[in-house]
């Protein structure tokens, strides 16, 4: 779609807006306030490029009788020069999933206790760094270890309406997360190299994810774990297992069975969503895919380094030493480098 198109497709929707018959159908209105939402920075830097256009070809013509213009029309070239590249990488197509909210993963890998202490580590990086943001977190499931780390923990991440969607920022986090420290474990002071995987899926609406209770099978246990009075002396605990793609997931966190059922809806649909976006990013042609990689598990992503307080991402080459306050949340400018990867690898793309 060009430039006019998306223009006039603006101009419609403002005003279908401007309609109060449109309001009354709640889910039509958020789709076109949604889109609307995508397209105003396009026309309104394409409004912009259009004035300073025009308003460098009117300094031009003064400087021919008046060189003061000159340096004016020289500073409207520049102007237009960002513009068209603000344009440029606006028209670039959006991942559909950006504006979407996420469920976070975290499991513990090669390291045992060690590891499951690293994956309480960045189980609160990513609640601090939410927190940060203005992003709502909800712990959906957890499995605590013995030590007070985490052998697996899955975390809902949602966004606010003046914040930016969560998988525009959080997809570039999945992959395998290693660390290497001195472990609390580590009796002779050695520094030991463990890992855990971090899954990042966007969360899946019921329009999204179609799911037929009779493709379902739902079986009930009793929590493990520490718990509450009823959390672990009944048979609340839930575990859904998807018959068409075998896929399962348990969910133990919540008091009632019917919570953790609930939960556990929650956590197959963002899966089935994330296994069929891997069927169709597998279909694609090799050249279409981004150099950085969003949810694939076997590919070591990042190493956080104590000793150093380093934290280096291998997909891009970023390195910085303030690892300590990445790990209190600060994570911006490690996602802005995978962030900006990925624009340049898709602007290379479109010429």
């Amino acid at each position: 779609m060009n430039l006019d198109d998306l223009t006039s497709e603006y101009a419609d929707i403002e005003k279908r807006l401007s309609d109060p018959a449109v309001h009354a159908d709640q889910a039509e209105a958020r789709r076109l306030g949604k889109r609307y939402a995508e397209l105003r920075p396009v026309v309104e830097a394409a409004r912009d490029l259009t004035a300073a256009r025009a308003d460098a070809e009117t300094a031009r013509e003064l400087a021919a009788e008046d060189p003061a213009f000159a340096e004016e029309a020289t500073q409207l070239d520049r102007r237009i020069e960002e513009l068209e590249e603000t344009l440029r990488r606006l028209l670039v197509p959006r991942d559909p999933n950006d504006d979407k909210d996420v469920i976070l993963e975290i499991k513990a890998g090669e390291g045992g206790e060690e590891s499951a202490l690293f994956a309480g580590d960045l189980l609160r990086m990513y609640l601090r760094h939410a927190e940060r943001i203005g992003w709502k977190t909800e712990i959906i499931d957890a499995q605590p270890s013995d030590l007070g780390g985490y052998k697996d923990v899955t975390v809902a991440v949602k966004s606010r309406p003046s914040t930016e969607g969560v998988w525009a920022r959080l997809k570039y986090e999945g992959g395998v997360h290693r660390v290497q420290r001195v472990p609390a474990t580590e009796s002779q002071g050695r520094i030991h190299t463990s890992a855990a995987g971090v899954f990042v899926m966007p969360e899946a609406e019921d329009i999204d994810v179609q799911i037929d209770p009779n493709d379902l099978r739902v079986d009930v246990f009793r929590s493990s774990g520490p718990g509450g009075q009823s959390v672990n002396t009944t048979d609340s605990a839930v575990r859904i297992t998807h018959l068409p793609t075998g896929i399962v997931v348990s969910c133990q966190n919540e008091k009632s069975q019917l919570q953790n059922k609930e939960q556990a809806l929650r956590i197959l649909r963002a899966r089935l969503l994330a296994a069929a976006q891997e069927e169709a990013d597998a279909a694609a042609a090799a050249e279409r895919k981004s150099q950085v990689r969003t949810v694939d598990r076997s590919e070591r992503v990042r190493t956080y380094n104590f000793p150093e307080n380093r934290i280096s991402d291998h997909r891009v080459g970023y390195k910085a030493y303030n690892l300590d306050h990445v790990l209190d949340g600060d994570l911006h400018n490690v996602i802005q480098a995978l962030v900006d990867a990925d624009m340049e690898h898709k602007l290379a793309q479109a010429t």
